[in-house]
């Protein structure tokens, strides 16, 4: 029970220090990503390269996805254009994932004294600033801290016969991936968990795998609930989103051994193998429909839109 606490409080922890991440990042673009996501999304390409920017810099997709929904209906944006920054989205949010894998938990104090003594300046840089650097103490922490509880609580009974289960039945850790991302609405978060316990070997790269193909339909959530009473072209884009994270990810689900043996190429670290898994898999499921952009809008219309 105990540990259960722990695993709690620090997922807890990581989605403080990515709100608190956010934050600083959205306080310092000074409201230029409605501005720019405008401006630069007269054609799929473009937006999809900004929606993968905004992503990057915002740590969030799903908070690129709501601005983007909100946009969509404030006809600012048209559905249309809202294509190419959902195929962004997905690709910029495997940045933080990237930066996890840097064994920079050393640097967790000094950023975090540096971060909460920045937050008392008054002016909104500095203190953007601080609420950056805070973030990411309290993320790298979190991730040190699922590492070295991931030992512990797997010999548990409970988290045991989960672990078996997961190994047994690769479809569960899909699941469950799909059940955490959507309950706490961050795929970043669910993917981060998976690979701290990878990291410590409670299970293996395909597993991994799995629980981030879930996760990436999870977060579709968030711009799902957003577009509720928001119209018809909203209500599109949300669904556009969907219909892209999880076309990909039956997709791919197949193919999860090519693709783990594949990453294990890629790097000896079990956590940087997730990684980049998510990279390619969005990576791929984005280009593989951006040349095709235009017909995927219109099959979205002719599934969802008004009969």
């Amino acid at each position: 029970m105990l540990y259960i606490c722990w695993f709690i409080g620090l997922t807890i922890t990581f989605l403080f220090g990515i709100t608190r991440l956010r934050t600083g990042l959205f306080n310092l673009s000074a409201g230029a990503i409605e501005v720019w996501l405008k401006r630069f999304t007269r054609t799929p390409l473009t937006g999809m390269l900004f929606g993968m920017l905004m992503t990057a810099l915002l740590q969030s997709s799903s908070a690129v996805m709501v601005i983007t929904v909100g946009l969509v209906s404030a006809r600012l944006l048209t559905f249309t254009q809202s294509i190419g920054i959902i195929l962004g989205t997905n690709i910029g949010t495997t940045f933080t994932l990237e930066l996890l894998t840097f064994k920079l938990s050393n640097l967790c104090l000094p950023l975090l004294a540096a971060g909460l003594l920045l937050q008392f300046f008054k002016h909104q840089r500095i203190k953007s600033a601080g609420y950056i650097l805070f973030g990411l103490a309290l993320v790298f922490a979190a991730m040190r801290g699922f590492e070295w509880l991931a030992v512990p609580i797997s010999k548990t009974t409970m988290i045991q016969h989960l672990f078996i289960m997961l190994k047994a039945h690769i479809i569960l850790a899909f699941l469950l991936g799909i059940l955490l991302s959507a309950t706490i609405q961050s795929s970043t978060v669910t993917i981060g968990m998976a690979m701290g316990f990878i990291s410590s070997g409670v299970f293996p790269l395909e597993t991994g795998i799995a629980i981030m193909l879930g996760a990436n339909i999870g977060t579709c959530i968030t711009g799902l609930l957003a577009s509720f009473g928001a119209g018809e072209e909203p209500r599109l884009t949300a669904y556009t989103h969907i219909w892209l994270n999880a076309g990909g990810a039956l997709i791919f689900f197949p193919f999860i051994p090519l693709l783990a043996d594949f990453c294990r190429a890629l790097s000896n670290f079990p956590d940087q193998q997730l990684a980049h898994a998510s990279l390619l898999f969005n990576l791929a499921s984005s280009l593989i429909v951006l040349p095709f952009a235009g017909q995927f809008g219109r099959l979205v219309i002719t599934v969802h839109g008004k009969k």
